[in-house]
């Protein structure tokens, strides 16, 4: 790609910059001592919420150039620690030069004018960064435009700053690996303890929606992918019905699952994202399932402080007693969620105990989601290669990636296997094979009348919660929307727990949690109203700070 620096060939020019990659980037000079941040005038950036964000800028106390170089500094005062980022978009500051220059003439787009945003490394752009899914097989690849949601966000007035690193093709290849693992940007480190799990797949997106790295970031699921990293580092997330975003060059692992979405310190400004994001593609036929014409509700208006009086919310306790039993370290989040019913009674709303999934057990058996994905990503991962205008290393199907990726020892095989490939390949088949329909009809039992969908029916209910560490799989079979608040930390002296691979802390002290809203396909607005509401009841965010924050602030970025 002309032009192009990845992370780790910008990191090395630091050296010839100043101690920070962003003096690179800025056109005029700074103070050499950064003012102490008036945070009155200043709101810290690990809280700054986009309506303080657009104020700011409005009344001219800072510009998007200033912005965008605070957002700089903080990232490359943590990556080394926490490798969130992959990659900075080199035209950043030029971009936020000209939405200042619209501003100012009276030309704003709206709410997301010149703030700057981070997309998930499997989000293609069509400029001066790569799209890799954290694959070396791909560094150096091109698009023919940019994805659907990059141009949207750029359409919006957005900055995309840049590239977050994530799980290896959206967790799609090893049975061996851990989550923020890739081998193009390494592994990502969750901010709440020492060398923590930030689950996967949007992982970078999580972390550095949690630290202020960006005031969101785009993340992507499958099953659990925006849901589990949110939950695991403290910050909302919305994973969209599948259809409501577009997947037009997303690197894909399956269109019957895979959705896009923001993820925020608050429900609003994730709110504010997602309007921006959802609508029609002609490039993504799923999108043409978008209800009432097409017209996307007014998100940001749901967030209603009052949304659950009135509220029917129902807890399928099947499913927690399923995920707790023989589990005593997870019943600190169950403990939780079941202590938090009173904020939703006390708010108004009637909590419907048992309104469980009545195909659990079938479910939790099933084979069919394995089936569904292997089919879909065989088919799936071949037609966005077809997509590419430079495709460096000419792989055009699954088992040519696999091949590839065995040969090559920055892919750090064998210790990083490719089993989950290696069983797509073994089955053998694509996603018009019959086998495939047989088991997608299945799931939509499994999700639809035997899971949520149908508890949500039989209850008459608004949205069922869960805690999030057991809310995602079920939903994303049927492509129903979820969103992430948070709920709480695990205790200071709590015992440590590692995850498979014995190289992350799973659980442990200050390890953040939350709880999930789950709805109907479409119904993001109700879930984001209940959402709000109980976030504004509850701001269990700010119960616990990061071990590692950033302290380069926005005054010591413009000067005032």
């Amino acid at each position: 790609m002309a032009g192009l620096l990845s992370w780790w060939s910008r990191v090395a020019l630091v050296s010839l910059c100043s101690s920070a990659l962003v003096s690179c980037f800025v056109a005029e000079p700074r103070s050499a001592k950064p003012l102490e941040l008036d945070r009155e005038c200043f709101p810290s950036l690990i809280n700054i919420t986009i309506d303080e964000l657009t104020a700011g800028l409005e009344s001219g106390k800072f510009t998007s150039v200033d912005l965008v170089n605070a957002y700089i500094e903080r990232i490359l005062e943590v990556n080394d620690t926490l490798n969130v980022v992959t990659e900075l978009n080199p035209d950043a500051l030029s971009i936020a030069e000209a939405l200042d220059e619209e501003r100012a003439a009276g030309a704003a787009r709206g709410a997301l004018h010149g703030i700057p945003i981070l997309i998930k490394n499997n989000i293609a752009t069509n400029d001066a960064m790569n799209n890799t899914a954290g694959s070396w097989s791909l560094v150096g690849s091109e698009v023919p435009e940019d994805s659907t949601l990059a141009n949207k966000l750029r359409e919006a007035g957005a900055i995309i700053l840049g590239k977050a690193n994530l799980s290896q093709w959206a967790n799609y290849r090893s049975s061996n690996s851990s989550n923020g693992w890739s081998a193009y940007g390494g592994q990502v480190y969750a901010a709440y303890h020492e060398d923590q799990d930030p689950s996967g797949s949007s992982s970078g997106s999580g972390v550095a929606a949690s630290l202020g790295l960006a005031l969101a970031a785009l993340g992507t699921e499958t099953s659990g992918s925006i849901l589990s990293p949110s939950n695991r580092n403290d910050v909302v997330g919305i994973k969209p019905t599948v259809g409501l975003t577009s997947r037009y060059l997303v690197i894909p692992i399956s269109e019957h699952q895979d959705t896009v979405g923001p993820m925020a310190r608050t429900v609003k400004d994730a709110a504010y994202v997602l309007q921006v994001l959802a609508g029609y593609d002609e490039h993504d036929n799923y999108t043409s399932a978008i209800p009432n014409d097409g017209v996307i509700p007014d998100y940001v208006a749901a967030c209603d402080p009052d949304a659950l009086n009135g509220a029917r919310i129902g807890v399928p306790t099947n499913v927690i007693e399923y995920y707790t039993s023989g589990f005593t370290a997870m019943m600190t989040e169950v403990d939780a969620f079941y202590a938090d019913l009173d904020v939703f009674r006390d708010a108004g709303a009637e909590i419907v105990l048992d309104a469980n999934y009545t195909a659990w057990d079938q479910y939790t058996n099933s084979s069919n989601t394995t089936i569904v994905l292997q089919a879909d990503f065989i088919t799936n991962i071949a037609e966005y290669l077809a997509e590419l205008t430079v495709n460096p290393n000419d792989i055009t199907n699954l088992e040519e990636l696999r091949a590839w990726t065995q040969a090559e020892p920055l892919e750090d095989y064998p210790d990083r296997n490719t089993a989950v490939w290696d069983g797509a390949l073994e089955a053998g088949f694509g996603n018009t094979d019959p086998r495939f329909w047989e088991a997608y009809q299945a799931n939509q039992f499994l999700g639809g009348e035997g899971g949520v969908l149908g508890a949500l029916e039989r209850n008459s209910l608004d949205a069922i919660i869960l805690p999030t560490s057991f809310s995602p799989g079920n939903p994303a079979v049927v492509g129903a929307p979820g969103i992430n608040v948070p709920l709480g930390f695990y205790p200071p002296d709590a015992n440590v727990t590692m995850n498979s691979r014995g190289n992350l802390v799973a659980t442990g002290p200050n390890v953040p949690f939350g709880i999930s809203f789950l709805g109907r396909r479409f119904s993001e607005e109700t879930l984001i109203g209940l959402a709000y509401a109980y976030e504004q009841l509850t701001f269990h965010r700010d119960d616990v700070q990061p071990y590692i924050e950033p302290t380069v602030e926005l005054a010591c970025a413009c000067g005032h």
